[in-house]
């Protein structure tokens, strides 16, 4: 039998969110399903006795908050928050406004603070919880034309890894999650946007990029069915994982990473090691 639970998914409308959502409720979980449009969410899920729909705008302290109580009043708790919503801003970093960097950081890393920080009390209250953010393989090492983008993943993951061991003696869990390309709705026109002040010097290596990104929309191998079914395993684990790579991609550019990291810090270690007071 499984221990049914309360999740609080952001972004739920459209994309990995509605998966995630439709993996928790076949399970028999009780769903708050947040956007910013719900008419999006409800098309997208239906109705249910176990769903709620709650209207969110993640960088609206005052949403989140409403959002929470919601839940609370609906279901009595709140067992799972999922940090889904995002967008994506490529581009070259000259090229990339400031307003826009500004954007892409308040939809995908201060729009997670602000809703796990409205969470927090009840879970805090409950002696219980799990936090799940979903970051992005961006958010372990960073790509050429992905530097807003990069810049959100990586503050999101050192607020989390932080977060984590802030809120651990609390009983609540914490999840990084980075899938690899998954074959959502990030890469559509109504999720990503892209640099809009052009520098002749780029032109060439822009064009190349735009012609990737734009192609891989709706060619990515991920299956973000699977995953939503993969994010409910874990959240059923009695010990979750801190980090969660999510994809075969994903797995190889951790790899990488890791031995990356492993060669640089090998090279300079014996200058490194010589530097004590």
């Amino acid at each position: 039998m499984v221990t049914q639970k309360v999740w609080l998914i952001t972004g739920a409308g459209r994309g990995m969110g509605v998966d995630i959502a439709k993996a928790a409720l076949a399970s028999g979980h009780k769903v708050v399903a947040t956007a910013r449009n719900i008419e999006n969410v409800r098309k997208a899920l239906g109705e249910t006795e176990n769903l709620f729909v709650v209207k969110l705008d993640v960088t609206s302290s005052a949403d989140a908050a409403a959002a929470a109580r919601a839940a609370v009043d609906k279901f009595g708790g709140i067992d799972v928050l999922v940090n889904n919503a995002a967008n994506f801003i490529g581009g070259y970093f000259e090229e990339l406004t400031q307003e826009q960097i500004i954007q892409q950081l308040q939809t995908s890393l201060y729009g997670p603070m602000i809703v796990t920080r409205a969470v927090l009390p009840v879970m805090r209250n409950q002696g219980s919880g799990h936090i799940i953010s979903i970051s992005s393989t961006a958010g372990l090492t960073s790509y050429e034309f992905c530097s807003a983008y990069s810049s959100a993943k990586f503050g999101l993951e050192g607020w989390m890894l932080a977060l984590q061991a802030e809120v651990a003696p609390f009983g609540i869990n914490t999840t990084i999650v980075n899938p690899g390309f998954f074959r959502t709705e990030l890469l559509t026109e109504q999720s990503s946007q892209y640099a809009d002040n052009p520098i002749k010097d780029y032109n060439e290596r822009r064009a190349q990029q735009m012609e990737f990104w734009k192609g891989a929309n709706g060619q990515q191998s991920g299956d973000p069915a699977k995953l939503g079914h993969a994010l409910v395993k874990i959240a059923g684990e009695e010990k979750p994982p801190v980090r969660f790579i999510a994809g075969a991609d994903a797995v190889g550019a951790a790899e990488q990473v890791a031995a990356t990291l492993q060669q640089q810090t090998d090279a300079y270690r014996e200058l490194s090691s010589s530097l004590a007071y």
